[in-house]
């Protein structure tokens, strides 16, 4: 039998694993590892970019400070957080606010040591992508339109870090990123018609809020159609192998995407939608394999792109 301690230990780090989102941080570090294979150094063998210690270094970075930016953003939403994840809430609150920054400090300091490792440039991103998570948490997150632009920019970012390691601008890696973008920003949109009555009472002035649902969901519609010109790129321009079977896929679940959103009136039709766009997301990061399945077998491309 555990005792007292020892449960209230576990609990403590269940819910600091909640805080953190633990469960999204292996997702994105994957589609770091991923992406640099498949789209930022196709011309390397895979098995060296994998053991690459620098590239470790700077997706263990971006795994830290996306998990200290959730726990800023937890501090800072609490309150709403009570009205609108109660359940998740009540686990959060295990683990005191003062406790939550001492971590937040600390997971930070680890990040600036890691970057160093790297160099002065990283060290500068990883500085400047901590400050923009913070002042985001603060004070961006409560307004309209510049608070969702920057949470979908602030989610491709560890993606750039990786791009700057490389230096590789291939123009497929912008059209990559741009359909992430609007994926992310619609989603965003969509977790504030799901969190309309939290946002509300603590005076977040969110664009449900703001200018009201129906004006929230045409600009969900129109965001939508907009991710046709990066996929009209990626599909008919540039090379992305078998993963246009991804983007076509896409497609068909967005047009039922739309469909639900219009008939969506309620907090629970709100989350469904959110979890469409979260597959849609996770199952992309997958689908980078598909880019060249090659690469798998032999290495490295067995075309030069």
């Amino acid at each position: 039998m555990l005792s007292r301690n020892a449960k209230l230990t576990i609990m403590k780090i269940i819910s600091m694993f909640s805080v953190v989102r633990g469960y999204n941080i292996p997702i994105i570090a994957l589609a770091q590892y991923l992406s640099a294979v498949f789209i930022f150094s196709p011309e390397k063998r895979a098995l060296s970019v994998i053991m690459d210690f620098n590239l470790f270094i700077i997706v263990i970075a971006s795994s830290l400070t996306i998990a200290s930016g959730y726990i800023i953003n937890n501090f800072y939403d609490s309150k709403k957080d009570l009205i609108n994840r109660p359940n998740k809430s009540q686990i959060d609150r295990l683990v005191s606010q003062p406790t939550k920054l001492q971590v937040y400090f600390t997971v930070n300091f680890i990040v600036a040591l890691l970057a160093m490792l790297v160099s002065f440039k990283a060290l500068g991103f990883f500085s400047v992508y901590i400050f923009l998570i913070w002042f985001y948490s603060h004070k961006l997150k409560k307004y309209p339109i510049i608070g969702n632009l920057t949470a979908s920019s602030l989610a491709v970012l560890p993606f750039f870090a990786i791009l700057l390691y490389y230096k590789n601008l291939y123009p497929q890696i912008f059209a990559h990123a741009a359909f992430l973008s609007l994926l992310i920003l619609i989603r965003e949109i969509i977790k504030d018609l799901e969190n309309i009555k939290g946002d509300i009472a603590n005076d977040y002035k969110t664009i449900p809020v703001k200018y009201g649902e129906i004006f929230a969901k045409r600009t969900i519609t129109i965001l939508t159609f907009l991710t046709i010109i990066p996929v009209y790129f990626l599909v008919e321009t540039y090379d992305v192998g078998y993963m246009d079977i991804y983007f076509y896929i896409s497609f068909i679940i967005l047009i039922f995407f739309l469909l639900l959103l219009w008939k969506a009136k309620n907090k629970i039709q709100f989350l469904r939608l959110h979890n469409i766009l979260k597959f849609l997301i996770v199952t992309g990061v997958f689908s980078i394999v598909l880019i060249n399945p090659d690469v798998l077998i032999h290495g490295r491309y067995l075309l030069k792109i």
